[in-house]
């Protein structure tokens, strides 16, 4: 089992995505060892407090400064010996200490949509007209490893999700729901299982050459004699 502690800040539902994929047997090797709040109002602390887990509150407001705070989250996460750290809306930065004992052991998810609108500025009600006005018909959301090259996050897993007239303001929303929750316990359940990892900058998933070598070997297989 692969010690497994959840960062959030707010609502949760990526970790509540963990929480039923748990429940469903769809990740037996992951051990859902904490959930560490910086918000002590955080609702996701609720649904931790429902699925039995433990539950660590480090306020972002009783630090000083933010590179003092994640310290303190980092210094948590080794004290509870964690395995895999992950992301899930989180609202401060990993600082690059953290990446001495974590390096290619942080795994967060995110959508592509501001990238795809150039970077503008846009309110997550105006997200649904924004996309349509730029022409887009899909939108990306994805894993990934997290780096100390924040803009080069290594992708492990990508799905698109349509664009739709009545989107708006739910446009973030389905991101989430039809993307993001469907893409983080996929993501976790390979790296538990020892076939997700990250090399050199790059992602390396086992589970697709173990699915080409089986194609191979049935390919090989010889026909039955008459």
């Amino acid at each position: 089992m692969v010690k497994t502690a959840v960062l959030v800040s707010g609502g949760g539902k990526n970790l509540q995505s963990l929480i039923d994929a748990r429940m469903f047997g769809e990740i037996p090797d992951c051990e859902l060892t904490a959930v560490i709040s910086s918000n002590p109002s955080a609702y996701a602390l609720k649904r931790a407090e429902i699925a039995g887990l433990r539950r660590y509150i480090i306020d972002r407001e009783m630090f000083p400064s933010d590179s003092v705070f994640t310290s303190a989250v980092t210094d948590k996460l080794r004290d509870l010996d964690i395995e895999l750290v992950i992301l899930a809306g989180f609202d401060f930065p990993i600082p690059d200490a953290a990446f001495k004992y974590f390096e290619g052991r942080i795994i967060s998810t995110g959508d592509g949509l501001m990238t795809q609108l150039s970077a503008r500025e846009v309110e997550d009600e105006s997200l649904c007209a924004a996309a349509l006005e730029a022409g887009l018909k899909k939108v990306e959301a994805r894993a990934f490893f997290v780096t100390r090259e924040s803009m080069e996050n290594p992708i492990i897993s990508q799905k698109f999700v349509e664009v739709q007239e009545d989107d708006s303001p739910r446009l973030r929303a389905r991101l989430l729901e039809k993307g993001e929750n469907e893409l983080l316990p996929k993501a976790v359940n390979l790296f538990c299982r020892g076939l997700l990892k990250l090399l050199d900058g790059k992602v390396i998933n086992l589970s697709e050459k173990t699915d080409e070598g089986e194609g191979e070997k049935a390919e090989e297989k010889p026909c039955d004699k008459d």
